[in-house]
């Protein structure tokens, strides 16, 4: 899985400060201008548009998005349970 943010983005920092990602094994991937393959890979998920309304994103092993911050809290806190 793999987790889009901004750093300016609060809903972004949230949910990376409240979740342990790399122990979820949720990859993070900041878009900036200094990182073209963060960019290249949201536009392999054709989420560029997306992104430009809404962060965070969260893209499931089975290339499905998540874009509601409170949808994602949900997803990653189940993965908790399991682990």
């Amino acid at each position: 899985m793999t987790l889009f943010t901004r750093s300016l983005c609060s809903a972004c920092q949230e949910v990376k400060r409240t979740f342990d990602l790399a122990a979820l094994g949720v990859r993070v991937e900041e878009l900036a201008p200094d990182n073209p393959e963060a960019l290249a890979h949201l536009a392999w998920h054709e989420l560029v548009e997306t992104a430009e309304k809404t962060l965070p994103i969260l893209v499931l092993n089975d290339s499905t998005a998540v874009t509601d911050v409170a949808q994602i809290k949900r997803v990653l806190e189940g993965m908790m349970t399991r682990h």
